[in-house]
């Protein structure tokens, strides 16, 4: 599978290297020429070395985007800082370039239901982390913890 991954954050660079451990081409573009040392974090030979490519550029731009081998891509992930960045190049990946897998993350919850309910595959780790707390929250609660104040690591009477 050649996946091309848009944003070499914390979580596209992660995404990126277990993609390439795992025996798929992967190709990465980033607006930030730092970002490469990112995609590097635990690899014994460079990136490009262990099989993977990195594209400096905009993914709002075509260009970067045919550079970085859009048109052989089986799956897209757009994992950039914003929202709204990463909806629109999720599209641009779908409709413009028929990309069989396209998943964005999408940091707002509301917006990333919406998407969702209009075909969009996101994942929202905001979301995640809400259904976290509250079943810890609630785990904890039914454990017979209860705090009124004071030290949060005393139960009530």
């Amino acid at each position: 599978m050649f996946v091309l991954i848009v944003g070499c954050g914390r979580v596209g660079s992660s995404v990126a290297r277990s993609m390439l451990r795992q025996g798929h081409e992967v190709s990465c573009l980033d607006e930030d020429p730092e970002a490469h040392a990112r995609l590097e974090v635990g690899l014994e030979r460079s990136w490009e070395d262990s099989g993977g490519q990195f594209t400096v550029g905009t993914a709002l731009e075509t260009d970067a985007l045919d550079a970085a081998g859009i048109g052989q891509a089986d799956a897209f992930v757009a994992s950039t800082d914003g929202d709204n960045t990463n909806v629109v190049i999720a599209q641009i990946a779908r409709r413009r370039y028929n990309v069989p897998t396209v998943v964005a993350r999408i940091l707002d919850p509301l917006r990333a239901e919406w998407y969702e309910k209009q075909g969009l595959r996101t994942i929202c780790p905001t979301r995640s982390a809400i259904n976290m707390l509250e079943e810890e929250l609630l785990t904890a609660a039914g454990d017979g913890v209860r705090w009124e104040g004071g030290d949060p690591g005393e139960t009530g009477p």
